[in-house]
């Protein structure tokens, strides 16, 4: 059953165009040609999920394959979650509007810890049982399974709710996946036949075939399938991050390729450094490729390489240098993801920004070079220094630096140790040698992962609080630095779920119920830290989390020693001198820190929930790097260095690929925006159908890209932003449709109108249809300074006339007065020969001022009528109106017609749709 979606974006739904999947890029299959239907969902909002690189991959994969179809469902928000559910509606994939049970298979993102309550919320509101087991016996729901970095690090507190994980890249896997399911249907197979068939499959876990024991170990439960599932890894294909352009502004809108995956640095916290291995960089010219033909097919202005350290891609200033000359005269911008501040320098600063300088992000990651050795961070306090210097001299006056607290072995020392080195950093790379330098720093709170050395380290909530007021402390008063922490309560629940077992799926299920969701969302987090409290308290785990508050043991112990002495008795957060004579405070003399004498060793050679997956990391190698940290002994990158002998490299998983330095290619100059204006076109266009819903900003983006991808000659703007020069003569509301919409074009270069009409029209929607194109003198004034009036036609009914969603039905409708049709045309009359309609106005400054409307109506009739003389009938009238619309804000809104009917009516009215048939120029 399709779902009729235009019904449920009513007027109180905000971003409506979130739900269209109508985007560029978006690949509508024939359903009844495929054989196997998926979903897949990413649990958050589409603004986040629409922009996932991963998310988008895997759709283009899926629907390369034969006779596979796939589909996309976001997170509704809690505006549209109600009306679902106040309508008996059924959650839908975007592009077909199906029912999510009409599909044979939905994948989810499982990509962090507190992300399951949104999955739950989407099943609800698809109408599908939450677990395994309450959907074990039909053969009607569709297989629902998880896949993502917290699926392929510890499913088990998620096990109840998937009858599959997919462990690992995607790539190759799902496609093995979408053929067995093909077979399965062909051969009518039950459910459990067609899972144990898909157990089969490296890669894939299936949670039923899988019994917990009592130490929290997970162990078949029938001799057919693995006793440990392998973690896939595929090579990653930048061709497939082209793709789905979205019409509303989403938090990466920009194009964005994969250069490099895995990481090899060996950061002891880091779970994807960990989970990713091998490192495998991606061909440059496959890159350089993708970028030029992906900026051309989605219109972009801005991208992206991706990696989690893209400066461990050697070939990244010859890659990036290509391609900014390649695309140097499109006004396109580069940016990269956090760096490595060891290798940042001029070559990179050179690929960087474009016209738009974008920001700068790197992670020291502690304060302290001992603690920076404890997690092998491999940074020294002179890399650090050489790389903020070099951001400043290539004009970077803010840098985000990212930090955390809470590490093994961490002291007060080392805390405060973060502010001294931002006060170091402050004095030292000053701008021009007198601005200060601005620093944006995230403070968050480390939580120990599993599949890392520090998976046996407990945490402290309680510290965490402790260790904030004491930075708060000491940054107050500094000024240039802004600093955000890391909600304790996020951190909490955090390490509570990432480590848990099976136990914790009925907590997660409970704290769902309670209201949990959208859980890493401010706004959200007071309810969801309620739900989850509630949860935890009504099970039969709250020692567990009792552990998380207080912390349960610390990999180290600190003895006691002198506390440091700050210089000439100030106090610590003034102290000023030293960091040239050693590496950290030289003036105080270090903690001393040993091996915990109460480390329960014993501990770690205790199952744990994750052990039955094999990601390729010997769980003996993670011990030894434990010792090591425990010694602050860094262990070098395998990438460039020697094998650690983690046990990842084999066949199972392969070897790191290294692409190796190349010849950077000569800077053939920056972007200079061509200002020439040879040519102006006014063109006549609507806006019908479901672009309706696309709002006025994004409809500009939209007119940007498609001028890019038709590679028509647009003039820019001068100054420090250039923009192209294109100018709608007036802003149309959200979700009113029109015929008559008027945008300028100014060009570089003269063209045929014919010629202009039939690029801009070949990359134009189908909804944003093109009437008429006509050359325009460039000393003419623009449609925006011509524009006198609109016409609208709207169509209007009496207050309980009409029901929810154009409902008739007797018994939806209020019994009020409905207008017969001689009467909407007494009520016109009225209206005028009424001389004046005195309403109080806001101005944008907050002035209130008294304005005739009737001033601004010039034409007003009925255009049609509908009477209520009958059950079906619905007591509607189309109203055709003229009224001013002048950019100095002398405008009639069909809500001030409505006002006026409901002044000489004495009814309420209801203001059903709304055109907007034309926009009237005075050309003197």
């Amino acid at each position: 059953m399709t779902v009729t979606v235009e019904e449920l974006l009513t007027s109180e739904i905000n971003q409506p165009a979130r739900y269209l999947g109508n985007e560029l890029g978006a690949v509508r299959q024939p359903w009844d040609a495929a054989t196997v239907r998926w979903v897949l969902t990413y649990p958050e909002v589409y603004e986040v999920g629409a922009s996932n690189l991963g998310h988008i991959i895997l759709y283009n994969i899926l629907n390369a394959g034969p006779r596979q179809l796939c589909d996309r469902a976001y997170l509704p928000a809690p505006d549209l979650a109600a009306k679902l559910r106040s309508t008996q509606t059924p959650l839908f994939a975007v592009e077909s509007r199906r029912s999510l049970t009409e599909f044979d298979i939905l994948g989810f993102s499982l990509s962090y810890e507190l992300g399951a309550t949104n999955i739950l919320e989407m099943l609800d509101l698809a109408g599908i049982p939450l677990t395994w087991q309450e959907r074990a016996t039909s053969s009607e729901l569709p297989l629902i399974f998880a896949g993502g970095q917290t699926a392929t690090s510890n499913p088990e507190p998620y096990a109840d709710f998937f009858d599959f994980i997919a462990l690992g890249d995607g790539e190759e896997l799902l496609p093995e996946i979408g053929l067995i399911l093909a077979e399965g249907k062909t051969n009518a197979l039950s459910r459990e036949a067609l899972l144990l068939d898909l157990a089969q499959i490296p890669g894939v876990y299936v949670p039923q075939f899988y019994d917990m024991a009592p130490d929290g170990s997970v162990h078949p439960n029938r001799p057919d399938v693995p006793p440990r599932i392998l973690r896939r890894v595929a090579t990653p294909i930048p061709a497939y991050s082209i793709g789905l352009v979205p019409y509303v502004q989403t938090v990466h809108d920009r194009l964005t390729v994969e250069i490099r995956r895995g990481c090899t640095r060996g950061c002891r916290f880091c779970q994807p450094g960990m989970l990713t291995r091998p490192a495998r960089d991606v061909e440059p010219q496959q890159v350089v490729e993708a970028i030029e033909k992906g900026m051309k097919a989605t219109g972009q202005s801005e991208f992206s390489l991706l990696s989690l350290s893209c400066s461990d891609y050697l070939a990244l200033p010859a890659v990036g240098m290509e391609i900014k000359n390649r695309l140097k005269d499109k006004n396109i911008s580069l940016s990269l993801p956090s760096q490595r501040v060891d290798r940042f320098d001029d070559n990179i600063a050179d690929i960087l920004g474009g016209t738009r300088q974008g920001g700068l992000t790197f992670a020291p990651e502690a304060g302290t070079q001992r603690m920076r050795d404890i997690v092998n961070k491999g940074l020294t306090n002179e890399e650090l220094l050489r790389g903020v210097k070099t951001a400043v001299d290539r004009g970077w006056d803010k840098i985000k630096l990212y930090f955390m607290i809470g590490l093994p072995g961490e002291t007060d020392f080392d805390v405060l140790g973060i502010a001294e080195t931002v006060r170091w950093l402050s004095r030292e790379c000053r701008i021009d040698g007198r601005r200060r330098l601005n620093f944006n720093l995230t403070i968050s709170n480390f939580t120990p992962k599993p599949h890392t050395p520090f998976q046996w380290h407990s945490v402290s909530t309680t510290e965490f609080a402790r260790k904030q007021k004491l930075l708060r402390e000491e940054f107050r008063g500094m000024k240039g630095v802004k600093v955000n922490f890391t909600d304790v309560r996020i951190s909490a629940m955090e390490d509570f779920v990432g480590r848990g077992d099976r136990r914790l799926a009925a907590v997660v299920r409970r704290a769902w119920e309670l209201g949990a969701g959208m859980d890493a969302w401010w706004e959200s987090l007071d309810k969801a830290h309620k739900a989850w409290t509630v949860a935890i308290a009504q099970s039969d785990l709250t020692w567990k989390y009792r552990q998380v508050e207080s912390g349960e043991w610390n990999l180290f112990a600190e003895k006691e020693v002198t506390p440091p002495s700050p210089p000439q008795g100030g106090k610590f957060r003034n102290q000023e001198e030293g960091r040239n004579q050693r590496e950290d405070f030289p003036q105080s003399p270090p903690p001393s820190i040993s091996p915990s004498p109460n480390l329960p060793l014993p501990l770690l050679d205790q199952p744990l929930p994750w052990d039955h997956l094999d990601t390729g990391i010997d769980k003996n190698w993670l011990k030894l790097d434990l010792q090591k940290a425990l010694a602050a002994a860094t262990v070098p990158d395998c990438s460039f260095e020697g094998c650690s002998h983690c046990g990842v490299c084999g066949t199972d998983f392969g070897h790191n690929i290294v692409v190796e330095p190349l010849p950077i290619p000569p800077f053939a100059g920056e972007f200079v925006p061509n200002q020439e204006r040879k040519q102006r076109f006014r063109v006549w266009f609507g806006k019908v159908g479901d672009m309706a819903l696309v709002g006025h900003l994004d409809l500009v983006r939209l007119f940007d890209r498609v001028f890019r991808k038709a590679d028509l000659p647009i003039s820019f703007t001068g100054g420090f932003h250039p923009n192209p020069r294109i100018s709608l003569a007036n802003a149309l509301p959200l979700g009113v449709s029109s015929t008559g919409e008027i945008v300028d074009f100014e060009l570089t270069e003269s063209m045929d109108s014919q010629e202009f009409r039939a690029k801009l029209v070949a990359h134009l929607p189908p909804n944003i249809p093109v009437y008429k194109v006509e050359a325009i003198d460039l000393k003419a004034p623009s449609a925006n300074q011509l524009l006198e009036a609109a016409e609208y036609l709207i169509t209007v009914a009496v207050a309980g006339a009409v029901a929810e969603n154009d409902e008739s039905k007797p018994e939806n409708v209020t019994p009020v007065y409905v207008a017969a049709s001689d009467q909407w045309q007494a009520w016109v009359q009225a209206i005028l020969e009424a001389e004046d309609f005195w309403r109080e106005h806001t101005t944008k400054s907050g002035k209130t001022q008294q304005v005739n409307l009737r001033d601004r109506l010039q034409e007003l009739e009925v255009v049609d009528c509908q009477s209520a003389d009958s059950r079906n009938s619905q007591g509607k009238a189309v109203l055709r109106y003229q009224g001013s619309c002048r950019s100095d804000g002398n405008v009639l809104k069909p809500e001030h017609l409505v006002w006026m009917l409901e002044q000489v009516s004495h009814q309420e009215i209801q203001l059903l749709h709304i055109q907007r048939s034309q926009l009237i120029l005075s050309y003197g």
